[in-house]
């Protein structure tokens, strides 16, 4: 029956996934695709942090652009920030063990949201400061723009 689950897990994965959540709760585990099973659930994780930095990239890219173009400011950022602060906080809040990825990575984050806001607005990387000019705190501050 492993066997089976295997193929179903290489040729469609939707029944795959189906059939082992069935053999699962009728607790037959000796029939499931475990290692299949464990390699999906880490890819969820992994998934999970993505998205978590993708958010707070796309924050601090809106939050450099409120900073360096005070000319360009609209509410159209003012809604995005606002947004990637929701999402940020579920995120924070479904998985906490999150925020320590999230302060690892704060780093790396914030150079990838640098390359982000230089390409939205024409202005050079090398305008931005080498570190950041905001805390994770304050990124997820909802009253917070920086001046």
């Amino acid at each position: 029956m492993v066997k089976r689950t295997h193929q179903e897990y290489e040729k469609d994965f939707y029944a795959w996934t189906i059939h082992n959540a069935q053999l699962l709760r009728k607790r037959k585990l000796e029939e499931i695709d475990i290692e299949n099973i464990a390699e999906e659930i880490e890819s969820m994780g992994k998934s999970e942090k993505r998205e978590l930095i993708n958010r707070l990239i796309a924050l601090m890219a809106h939050l450099l652009k409120w900073k360096f173009q005070k000319v360009r400011r609209s509410k159209s950022w003012v809604l995005t920030i606002k947004n990637q602060r929701v999402e940020l906080s579920d995120l924070l809040e479904e998985s906490p063990s999150l925020k320590k990825e999230m302060e690892e990575k704060f780093k790396h984050a914030y150079e990838r949201a640098i390359g982000m806001a230089a390409e939205q607005t024409g202005i050079d990387e090398e305008a931005f400061p080498k570190k950041p000019p905001f805390t994770i705190k304050e990124c997820l501050k909802t009253s917070y723009l920086p001046d």
